[in-house]
């Protein structure tokens, strides 16, 4: 059986951050990822491709051209993990031991947990903005759609991945169509199966400024259940508080859909997940709960933060440090906030840089009101970040994100 000093499960921002770090801090260590997938996407910038300010070629490179040279590429796919015995199967047979172990896999976009959500996906004005192909879709739609159109933007339970992301794509399109003079006639919603605009109570007032500005219908509680792309109809099973469920259909000239998220499979179904099936962690250290040379980041860690690549830049650095700790024989040592961020895109040229940390405590990396929109949050998330992660966080460079001493 082949066996590596440090193996991690997963080549995405996690994955690929973590293995730079460890390697900046012990050059000479075996550091393998196993990884079935040809390309890496940065996928932060994918609101950006479905408003018409990226093309979706700028989210994209290769994993060859973006792997570390001193790490060892597996390439397949993870079955199943025996904790036990210190080795992961994959799904071709191999077993790859390890001495320690990272899980970084991310989670699972569930499009199948919506009837009829993925044949109607990319025609008949049904699209998301969370996946690569579907992007340009979505600005086509918001450059087509007619005066007196209807659209509604979909958020499903939590947790997900950028929790933010269902409405920045609402409140780019309608900027939009504000600017092209369409707005006024048109019939907007957001459809959000929980009770809150925004989990972090000090956003949600600038952000209802902008709900007004546009002309958006909150309908809380609306879970989005069944799609039929044809006949340009959804469905949503509605709750309100002291009454049961009802279902609701409403027709749309355009329908952007956040779908529903998961553990992947193969974590859920292992020794390594807790009920809910993500990786179980403690939240400061990032070290499993059951087994010490198990460590797990980003989407799919158990840790209450918000799942996005800002939170995965903080605790690459963090599980590197501790992993080197656990190799040498001491306890970790560094430990993790919460800290996560969502520039909010209200407008074109104008973001709410949210950041805060666990119990959401804001954590503002700038000397300013993090509440307030801004260009210089424009600038940040449309030139600065993509720079910043690509040729930064993916190499190990740990900009704004360094643990401090």
């Amino acid at each position: 059986m082949r066996t590596h000093q440090v193996l991690i499960v997963g080549a995405g921002a996690a994955g690929l951050s973590t293995a730079a770090s460890i390697l900046k801090r012990q050059p000479s260590f075996d550091v393998a990822i196993i990884e079935p997938a040809e390309d890496h996407f940065y996928q932060p910038g994918w609101t950006m491709v479905g408003a018409g300010v990226f093309s979706k070629a700028q989210t994209k490179r290769s994993m060859d051209a973006i792997w570390p040279s001193k790490v060892k590429r597996i390439k397949g796919a993870v079955a199943s993990f025996e904790p036990d015995a210190n080795s992961v199967t994959l799904e071709d047979g191999r077993e790859i031991g390890y001495d320690l172990l990272i899980v970084a896999p991310g989670l699972k976009l569930d499009w199948g947990a919506v009837e009829g959500l993925e044949e109607a996906l990319g025609q008949n004005g049904v699209t998301s903005n969370y996946r690569y192909d579907l992007a340009p879709y979505t600005w086509q739609l918001v450059r087509e759609m007619k005066a007196r159109g209807t659209a509604i933007f979909t958020q499903p339970p939590m947790p997900i991945k950028c929790a933010g992301a269902p409405q920045k794509a609402m409140y780019l399109s309608c900027d939009e169509w504000m600017r092209a003079g369409k707005l006024v006639g048109m019939d907007v919603s957001f459809c959000n199966a929980g009770p809150v605009l925004f989990g972090v109570a000090a956003y949600v007032p600038p952000l209802m400024e902008y709900v007004e500005r546009y002309g958006i219908d909150l309908d809380f509680g609306h879970n989005l259940i069944k799609v039929d792309g044809p006949a340009q109809k959804a469905w949503f099973s509605v709750t309100r508080e002291g009454a049961a469920a009802e279902t609701v259909e409403r027709s749309f000239d355009m329908l952007h859909v956040c779908p529903p998220q998961c553990a992947p499979d193969f974590v859920k179904a292992s020794p390594l997940a807790d009920g809910a099936g993500w990786v179980d962690v403690d939240p400061a250290t990032l070290q499993h709960t059951r087994h010490a040379n198990i460590f797990a980041l980003g989407d799919v860690a158990s840790t209450p933060n918000a799942k996005t690549a800002a939170a995965a830049r903080k605790q690459a650095p963090i599980v590197a440090m501790n992993a080197i700790a656990v190799l040498k024989g001491r306890q970790p040592w560094r430990h993790y906030d919460g800290y996560g961020s969502c520039p909010l895109t209200v407008e074109k040229g104008k973001i709410i840089l949210a950041e805060f940390g666990y119990g959401g405590k804001l954590m503002p990396s700038f000397p300013w009101d993090s509440t307030v929109p801004r260009y210089s949050a424009w600038v940040l998330k449309s030139t600065i970040l993509p720079a910043l992660y690509w040729h930064g966080m993916l190499k190990g460079h740990e900009w704004l994100a360094r643990p401090a001493s």
